[in-house]
């Protein structure tokens, strides 16, 4: 059935879409990171990804399971060796922020830089479980079930840790009055990168998921930091609701002029839908204006 491939299509890729935002919502929001390197992070797992399923023969599976903590580690790494210094300079004030494209900026050639010398510039992907599967009448493919559900159980892990949790509490303080949160005893630069920390597991569990049922290349990591961006944006910064249903409107958006229109002009919808968004709502769909 036509509507079930929509669906199921336009929910794995949105999927998808949401859960490599929120990595970024989390880094921006509560770190105050703009973080340009994003994407090469996400294409750096996938790599990981090919090589250990092509070479080392494990299961996808036990690679996203590795790739989260493993992601989560080199994040830290990152905030705490390449940012601190920054954050410490700027008093993570209006700076940083200028500071911090720049660092990644940096760090974004130098990811990609690596990835080409290692791998070239062309599309690599994996066989996993790409035989179809009968849903109501429709065939789809098992790879992308696999992805979808994965993501759905992370998202909502995410979303559990940071409104069930001491940890959750204070960095969603950290995110909404950074000035204030010092005076009940939290650690904002310890929180800080933490959550940048978790921005980075989130992104490289999402490299790994990509690998699973989409080709991918050393120079593409641009485009998914972009939409990751505009997700961001859409939804309203440091908002997790916000980056779910922004990304599913991506998703389905893509999905629909793809299946209906022209796959070429998916890009194109992605803007048109962003640039309406801002129009109708500047301040994001659940974010607010500040006052």
């Amino acid at each position: 059935m036509l509507i079930v491939d929509v669906l199921l299509a336009g929910f794995t890729l949105g999927g998808m879409y949401a859960l490599i935002a929120m990595g970024l919502t989390l880094q921006y929001g509560v770190a105050r990171i703009m973080n340009l390197s994003y994407g090469e992070v996400l294409v750096m797992s996938a790599f990981g990804t090919w090589f250990a399923v092509t070479r080392l023969d494990w299961n996808p599976v036990a690679v996203l399971l590795a790739s989260l903590p493993l992601g989560y580690l080199a994040s830290w790494l990152i905030y705490r060796v390449l940012m601190m210094p920054l954050v410490r300079r700027s008093g993570a004030g209006p700076a940083l922020e200028v500071d911090s494209i720049l660092a990644t900026f940096g760090l974004l050639f130098l990811l990609q830089g690596v990835l080409l010398l290692a791998f070239g510039g062309n599309y690599y992907s994996y066989s996993y479980l790409s035989q179809p599967v009968d849903i109501l009448g429709s065939q789809v493919a098992a790879n992308r079930l696999v992805v979808l559900g994965f993501a759905a159980a992370i998202g909502l892990g995410l979303y559990l840790l940071l409104t069930r949790s001491r940890l959750g509490t204070a960095v969603r303080a950290v995110a909404v009055a950074p000035r204030f949160a010092p005076l009940v005893g939290i650690d904002v630069w310890r929180l800080s990168a933490i959550a940048f920390g978790i921005g980075g597991a989130l992104v490289a569990g999402g490299g790994t998921l990509l690998s699973m049922f989409l080709p991918f290349s050393a120079t593409m990591g641009v485009v998914f930091a972009m939409k990751a961006l505009v997700v961001v944006i859409m939804g309203g910064v440091g908002n997790l609701l916000g980056c779910l249903v922004a990304g599913l409107m991506l998703g389905f958006a893509e999905t629909l002029v793809a299946r209906f229109v022209d796959p070429g002009l998916t890009l194109a919808v992605n803007f048109a839908l962003f640039l309406l968004v801002l129009l109708l709502r500047p301040a994001g769909l659940f974010g607010r204006v500040a006052r």
